[in-house]
């Protein structure tokens, strides 16, 4: 069902799966000159191969910045002598406005130069670098250490050399996680070490040791994008101003020259312009966003009110209100340049398609780069050309196969019908957005109850307008009802069937991260005594807590919302913690209150063997002032409850994305490996019995990896 339906809205809202051990970079080591007398220096050569589409961050930056600055540290030894510091060799520069500075970095290929004075044969170079990598595609950063060794260098007869002062090395940078991702969670992480303090920058009283979490990645990758771009280009050739330019374009390059050799490639051309200038839009829109527009897009209600807004207007357009129209003059001077012939005339006969049919197909590229928005920096790319693709391969297959074109449906009524079925969905699409401010900013516009009872009337008047119940100006009068329509009428239907119990409490599993949370519904008949979710367990939670008015939890669950008033009631039960780091805008976290804690099992287990602790890592709610504190991570001064919570888990766990479970003593011990997104009930289920084991056990169940240096 939500596949069909994230094919129907023609935008993707992304999943989790499992993670994957990534290695991309591959370092290899080598000298200048393999024979050295004694006193002379040689250039240690560092050369990290990097995997396509990552990037490696050099080590001459402000490493108080914010990325992790490459780092060499070299054993000390007799035989030989660092001299300066190590130098990158032409590393690219980038201003990033998050950081708000320059970094440096590499991509495909790094190289680093370390020169050494040789003191006596048979020298022992040796040491560590410490680097971070990170992905341009999903946004994924993976700081790692790799050691080295240099035995291939051979002393010859030479002076004797005294040692020389030891020349500084840098400093050894603390690990940085990624960039938040387009539904409030971190795309990124890493198989890391990192090191949990004795107390937080907050002061916080928690203990532990290094967290070494399996990050989820995209079940939705680009390729699954590129296809929902794809069939939206398919979609986009049945508007009413393109659908009857495909056979007038087709003869035109047909008949032009004489030549059907040379109409078929004047259409391949005339494609793949198509091709470059959608290509071109995102591009200007990738550069426009770039990798951290996620995170504003996600959490901030000035984007998510313009992309409200924006598709609440494309959706009226198409329903006929008005038409979305680029200036005559544009238009005029486009269609002047395609008549000067030849290949220049032909891109610019692309380009005045393009304009012309703006008014019907912009709400639907509109529509792409705005779910691309909220993805990594190259997803509007991918989803212009795969879209552009689709919209372009009719004009070449036509003038390759012009029979083809007898075969196609006569334009009429249905192309408009099309075009209106569509503005319905823009409408449904534009609620998303407007939900994201809503919970995030906690305005009460939009609860689960409202939000679905406008979906339900949206959905169900594409299904009488399917049927001809409904007309608008610019329809046709329907005399009868074909196959298709009626069939397409069942299922907008059967969609809003299936919604209507959501209004009662249903939880509607596989639209979980689409709806807002259920918790903010008014009405729930899930709730009540005698239900699965009745009862609060054996754990009888106090009445006063922090922030109960403004959090709640699914399923009849309760929790503190404050880590320090959960550790210390902890502490009174004897009972085992339950971190939930958690978001208002986390689509995976709401997927897994939805189908993973609503099995029995793991709601048994929830209520009765753990304290629950909910973090919001997204909340704006700001604290008094004496509450504030400057991160020892980006050094910056954490003023609400989000900043405060998130900076908690990337500090401690060295993880930045939700949701993340994280099981502890009550003194704050990690019992066992924290735990990310897994629709698998059965291995939730096996996560906590495993930390109340470790917990019974003396909670000792978990050996972390070594401290890095990085972390010390």
């Amino acid at each position: 069902m939500k596949k069909l339906l994230l094919l129907l809205f023609v935008l993707p809202w992304g999943m989790s799966s499992f993670a994957q051990i990534l290695q991309p970079a591959k370092w290899n080591y080598e000298v200048s000159k393999k024979e050295v007398k004694a006193g002379e220096t040689v250039e240690l050569i560092f050369t990290a191969t990097i995997t396509k589409d990552w990037y490696l961050y050099s080590s001459d930056f402000d490493p108080d910045l914010g990325p992790m600055v490459t780092t060499f540290a070299f054993t000390p030894h007799d035989s030989y002598q660092p001299v300066g510091k190590v130098q990158p060799v032409k590393p690219k520069k980038k201003y990033d406005d998050i950081w708000e500075g320059e970094y440096t970095y590499f991509t495909g290929k790094g190289e680093f130069r370390q020169t050494v004075k040789i003191l006596k044969a048979n020298p022992k170079i040796a040491g560590s670098i410490e680097y971070q990598v990170c992905s341009e595609i999903d946004g994924k950063c993976i700081p790692n250490t790799e050691e080295f060794t240099f035995t291939n260098i051979k002393v010859v007869a030479g002076s004797a050399a005294s040692p020389e002062p030891a020349s500084a090395s840098p400093d050894a940078q603390a690990v940085v996680p990624a960039p938040i991702d387009s539904t409030g969670t971190a795309n990124a992480s890493a198989q890391s070490q990192g090191a949990v303090a004795q107390t937080d920058s907050a002061g916080k009283s928690v203990s532990g040791a290094a967290v070494v979490p399996t990050p989820a990645e995209e079940e939705e990758s680009l390729f699954g994008f590129a296809l929902i771009a794809f069939l939206s280009g398919l979609a986009a050739l049945l508007m009413p101003c393109v659908y009857p330019l495909i056979p007038m374009t087709v003869s035109f390059f047909i008949n032009q020259g004489g030549s059907r050799q040379k109409g078929v490639f004047n259409a391949f051309v005339y494609g793949v312009s198509i091709i470059l200038i959608y290509t071109l839009i995102g591009s200007v829109f990738s550069l426009i966003f770039g990798s951290d527009g996620p995170n504003a897009i996600s959490t901030h209600w000035l984007p998510n009110l313009f992309f409200f807004v924006m598709l609440v207007v494309f959706g009226l357009s198409f329903l006929g209100l008005f038409e979305i129209m680029l200036p005559h003059r544009l238009v005029n001077r486009i269609d002047q340049e395609s008549d000067k012939g030849g290949l220049y005339g032909i891109f610019f006969m692309a380009f005045a398609l393009a304009v012309v049919s703006f008014s019907c197909t912009g709400p639907i590229a509109g529509s792409l780069l705005i779910a691309a928005s909220q993805g990594v920096s190259t997803k509007s790319i991918v989803g212009m050309v795969s879209y552009s693709l689709a919209f372009a391969l009719p004009f070449t297959l036509f003038a390759i196969f012009p029979a083809w074109l007898k075969n196609l449906p006569k334009s009429g009524g249905w192309l408009n019908a099309v075009k209106v079925v569509f503005g319905f969905l823009e409408l449904a699409l534009a609620l998303k957005f407007l939900s994201n401010a809503d919970q995030v900013y906690h305005w009460g516009l939009l609860d689960r109850d409202v939000y679905l009872a406008l979906w339900i009337v949206l959905f169900a008047m594409i299904g009488f307008y399917l049927l001809g119940k409904i007309r608008f100006p610019s329809d046709e009068k329907l005399d009868s009802v074909s196959v298709p329509r009626m069939m397409l009428a069942v299922l907008s239907f059967a969609f809003v069937v299936y919604l209507v119990p959501g209004l009662f409490g249903a939880p509607l599993k596989p639209l979980a991260g689409l709806l807002p949370p259920q918790t903010s519904q008014d009405f729930d008949l899930s709730q009540p005594a005698g239900g699965l979710y009745a009862g609060q367990g054996t754990i009888q939670y106090p009445a006063t807590r922090k922030y109960t008015d403004r959090f709640k939890m699914p399923h009849g669950l309760s929790a503190f919302y404050d880590l320090e008033e959960g550790l210390a009631y902890a502490q009174k039960v004897n009972k085992p913690v339950m971190i939930d780091f958690t978001g208002h805008g986390c689509v995976n976290c709401r997927e897994m209150e939805a189908r993973v804690w609503s099995d029995p099992d793991v709601l048994k287990r929830l209520k009765n063997d753990y304290v629950l602790v909910s973090l919001y890592v997204d909340d704006k709610l700001e604290l008094p002032q004496s509450e504030w504190y400057t991160s020892s991570f980006d050094n910056r001064v954490k003023k609400t409850i989000g900043a405060q919570n998130f900076d908690y888990q990337v500090t401690k766990f060295n993880y930045n994305a939700q949701p993340l479970y994280v099981l502890l003593t009550p003194s704050g011990e990690l019992l066992n490996k924290p735990k990310a997104y897994d629709l698998f009930a059965k291995n939730f289920t096996a996560f906590l019995d495993s930390g109340l084991e470790a917990y019974k056990k003396g909670g000792q169940g978990y050996v972390p990896m070594p401290v890095s240096a990085a972390a010390k």
